[in-house]
């Protein structure tokens, strides 16, 4: 049985993850990766987030990436390791996220306390993270720590992420939704991303989105206008639930007292990038 309040870490990972985000929205990535012969946001994308797995090709990144459209990756994949190393794309990485989080932040938050503190809370949450049947995670976990603090909180945050995301992928298929069903009942949830951003990184078009929109429709899960039904809030309720129960781990590691103050903490970063333009405006919404 759980120690923690309801909900306790899933509002935890929504104040950390973000800011691990902020590199895969940021200039600054596609500045180190065009360096090196990337120059495609797609493609840095793929690259920054696989290189953990090693110079894999396009059907790990779709199994592991889960919501992507598999033409989409094989675009780019594995073309860009012939630019490319996986460790030169990490150390590109981690490169783009220093200078993204010190532009985001500035020199001073960096410095601090309290980014000192929320990287240990966070790492010492990820020390209960395990590795099986979590692809990305055991990836990531096997990469080292950087020294400075700002650096190792965005680390941790990677580590938080992709448990949790190697999860959710397992709900999922458990609630037998596919890549484009997954996503157009998120979107309907008002807290997943736009359609727009969804056909711009995802690789899906609208004739995906309507016909995944009309599988849902017969299942009872959306009705005519797009908007989840009863049953369609139920289900995408008990994915986060399924979700929270197979990510309780690190945080009940942690301990309540901890994940307060890391949540706090996090939320405070985030508000910080946010102002600063961390994320596109329409990134999240129906519209």
């Amino acid at each position: 049985m759980s120690t923690l309040p309801p909900r306790a870490g899933r509002r935890c990972h929504n104040a950390v993850n973000p800011l691990h985000s902020t590199v895969y929205f940021s200039p600054d990535l596609i500045s180190e990766l065009a360096k090196l012969g990337i120059d495609d946001g797609n493609a840095a994308y793929f690259a920054a987030r696989a290189a953990a797995l090693g110079a894999v090709g396009p059907g790990t990144v779709t199994a592991t990436f889960y919501n992507f459209s598999h033409d989409l990756v094989a675009q780019h994949l594995p073309a860009v390791w012939s630019f490319a190393s996986p460790q030169e794309v990490l150390d590109a990485r981690l490169r783009a996220a220093d200078s993204t989080l010190r532009r985001l932040l500035g020199a001073e938050a960096l410095a601090s306390p309290d980014m000192a503190e929320a990287a240990e809370l966070a790492l010492r949450a990820a020390e209960a993270c395990t590795r099986h049947a979590r692809p990305l995670y055991a990836a990531h976990a096997d990469l080292p720590v950087p020294e400075q603090p700002h650096l190792a909180y965005w680390h941790a945050a990677a580590l938080l992420r992709e448990h949790r995301g190697d999860g959710h992928i397992a709900t999922l298929l458990q609630a037998g939704l596919d890549p484009v069903e997954a996503v157009v009942s998120h979107t309907a949830t008002g807290r997943g991303m736009s359609p727009h951003w969804i056909f711009v990184t995802r690789g899906w078009n609208r004739g995906d989105w309507e016909a995944a929109a009309e599988r849902l429709r017969r299942r009872g899960l959306l009705d005519g206008e797009g908007e989840l039904t009863e049953a369609g809030v139920a289900l995408r309720a008990d994915l986060e639930e399924a979700t929270d129960r197979m990510d309780a781990a690190p945080y009940e590691h942690l301990g309540e007292e901890g994940v307060a103050r890391l949540t706090e903490l996090g939320r405070g970063f985030l508000a910080t990038a946010a102002a600063a333009g961390a994320f596109p405006p329409d990134l999240i919404g129906k519209g």
